[in-house]
């Protein structure tokens, strides 16, 4: 969001709060960031210069300080991966060092330029970039294809690998399990010639999928089951979304990610906690294929932290999917869902993202965030940023009887109550307002200081007024409440000081509000780990996760911009919209409410 031109004339500024654009300040001074494990890795790599001097290919100065950010492109990024994002791409930018953008896309049959893009546009609204003074640092697995292919012959050669001819479900059944050591394939000591001769058969298309697979030769007794030869090639005929028809066999994960790591000179490569027992397997792969010649040591080392397991959602690629395909959500975009697109359509701003990711840390130890720690991170954003606007969404009308018929007066309310130098805005109060329906009672409960018979009240930034009845439809329903005002007690003139009320209400003009669809948007489960324990999850779900309502709307909102957002005074913070607004018509989304209702 760009931060809009300071106003100090509060007579001279715009009438309606759209008017102002988004709204930004000046961000403030850099805090030092908290510490953590990785950080202080990091300062003793950099005290002890671990990595200094380093060189690329080209002969270039690196960075002592390089990580990356590897999403596979096979779906729509969510929450926990922006964690990831601001981590890897946070400690590169605060220790002077470059964040590669990288693309593991070694399965063809999951992978698709519609996700590449779509990470691509998610990483940089989050603020973060892979460009330094080097250039830019985008790359892919399959950039890398021929080299690991050369590097997987190597490993044949120097019998570290050989081509098994096993059935998946002989190698499974060999495998053992955590109480039993596995059992050596009967090709596991095929003759070097024999491997190199079928793998290149196997690059070459003659076998079908699953007919042979290349695998490490490490250990099939070792207790960590990842080493127990683990595969490092599979044919797999598909096509390819950059490669096209080149190859029919692709590198394992495990096998490509060390080498990617490598060639792109990473020195931190953080994972998460899943991957801590595949870490015996990064370090061989890379000390072998340095004993090989290919890489120089000090070669790239593994750290894992704890994912983010955020409650009341699901961030399951699988059941993320069910959900759209099933149509239970509106797209990748709906603003319940957990993913990048989904919150950023709610109203999330970047600021938040990485204040929630700042807040809730690193750490090795897995634990439950609470949304509300998500939430609460939006609000205090928004709250410093975000202009007022005044919104009634369950409109009952109020008509002033001795207001002069036709007849408008136009109030002033500040654009930010905490910053004046942003000015006023201003709106017309006439003889028909909408109300809150819930801001009038017939007979009114104990502690009840809105309109009642006989009760008077302040119209915020506009007039006291009491209350003189109601009018009711055939069924008894209260359809439009009749008051009196007083004349000489506006807001802001000297006359308001004679007037002490309990009551403050808020209200829009009715022939002048903007008539706008609101959608408020809930949590979209109501169980807090709602796929935990083989849970159906779909039997969590919220049944008001989402309402459409027509609200009424201060006036100026009408040129309010998509993915502008605003505090509708009272209510929450919203959003304009930014795939169904259009001109002069926005649609708002309600992005967070004012306070946490979940936590009750």
């Amino acid at each position: 969001m760009s931060n809009d031109p300071k106003n100090g004339n509060a007579n001279a500024a715009p009438a309606n709060p759209a008017a102002r654009g988004p709204a930004g300040t000046q961000p403030a001074a850099p805090q030092p960031a908290p510490s953590n494990f990785l950080r202080g890795i990091i300062e003793h790599d950099l005290a002890a210069g671990k990595h200094a001097n380093r060189t690329d290919q080209n002969g270039n100065p690196l960075p002592p300080v390089v990580t990356r950010f590897p999403p596979e492109p096979n779906g729509y990024l969510h929450i926990g991966h922006a964690k990831s994002i601001c981590l890897n791409f946070g400690l590169a930018r605060d220790f002077n060092g470059r964040c590669t953008m990288r693309f593991d896309d070694t399965n063809p049959t999951r992978e698709e330029q519609e996700y590449v893009d779509t990470i691509l546009d998610s990483v940089k609204w989050l603020g973060f970039d892979w460009t330094d003074a080097g250039g830019e640092h985008l790359y892919f697995a399959s950039d890398y294809f021929d080299q690991m292919y050369a590097m997987a012959e190597y490993l044949i050669t120097a019998g570290h690998a050989y081509v098994d001819s096993q059935s998946a479900d002989d190698m499974a059944r060999n495998r053992g399990n955590f109480g039993e050591p596995g059992k050596n394939s009967p090709f596991r000591d095929r003759p070097v010639a024999e491997s190199l001769n079928l793998f290149h058969r196997m690059k070459a298309g003659e076998f079908k999928d699953g007919e042979h697979i290349l695998r490490a030769k490490i250990d099939m007794a070792s207790p960590n089951m990842n080493m127990r030869d683990p595969a490092i090639y599979r044919i797999r005929h598909a096509h390819h979304h950059r490669t096209g028809d080149k190859w029919c066999v692709y590198p394992m994960y495990d096998f490509a990610h060390p080498i990617e790591d490598a060639i792109e000179h990473v020195t931190h490569s953080i994972c998460t906690l899943e991957f801590q027992d595949h870490r015996p397997f990064y370090d061989w792969v890379l000390e072998h294929l340095a004993e090989g010649g290919f890489f120089k040591k000090p070669l790239p080392h593994q750290y894992e932290f704890a994912r983010l397991n955020l409650t009341y959602a699901i961030t399951s690629k699988r059941k993320l999917l069910q959900l759209v395909e099933e149509s239970i959500v509106d797209g990748w975009d709906d603003p319940r869902m957990p993913t990048i697109v989904g919150i950023r359509r709610r109203g999330y701003t970047p600021e938040a993202i990485q204040l929630f990711a700042e807040r809730i840390g690193v750490t090795k130890t897995d634990s439950w965030i609470d949304m509300s720690t998500l939430e609460g991170a939006l609000r205090d954003d928004l709250d410093e940023k975000a202009p007022r606007a005044i919104a009634v969404l369950r409109p009952l009308k109020l008509i002033i009887d001795n207001f002069p018929e036709g007849e408008t007066v136009e109030c002033s309310a500040p654009v930010h109550p905490h910053h004046p130098e942003r000015g006023n805005r201003t709106f017309p109060i006439s003889k028909e307002l909408w109300i809150e329906q819930e801001d009038f009672m017939e007979v009114p409960s104990k502690g009840y200081f809105r309109l009642f018979p006989g009760n008077k009240v302040r119209l915020r930034y506009g007039y006291v007024v009491e209350c003189v009845g109601a009018d009711k439809d055939a069924d008894g329903n209260i359809i439009a409440v009749h008051c009196t005002y007083f004349p000489d007690s506006k807001s802001g003139t000297e006359g308001s000081a004679n007037y002490k009320v309990k009551g403050n209400i808020h209200w829009v003009s009715v022939p002048h509000a903007l008539e706008a669809e609101v959608r408020l948007y809930d949590r979209l489960f109501t169980d807090a780990h709602p796929d935990a324990g083989g849970k159906d999850f779909k039997q969590a779900l919220n049944p008001h996760s989402k309402e459409v309502i027509t609200a009424y709307l201060e006036q100026g909102l009408s040129s309010a911009q998509p993915d502008e957002k605003f505090q509708f005074e009272r209510h929450g913070y919203f959003v304009a919209d930014r795939v169904d607004s259009k001109a002069g018509r926005p649609v708002f989304n309600r992005a967070v409410t004012l306070k946490d209702s979940w936590g009750k």
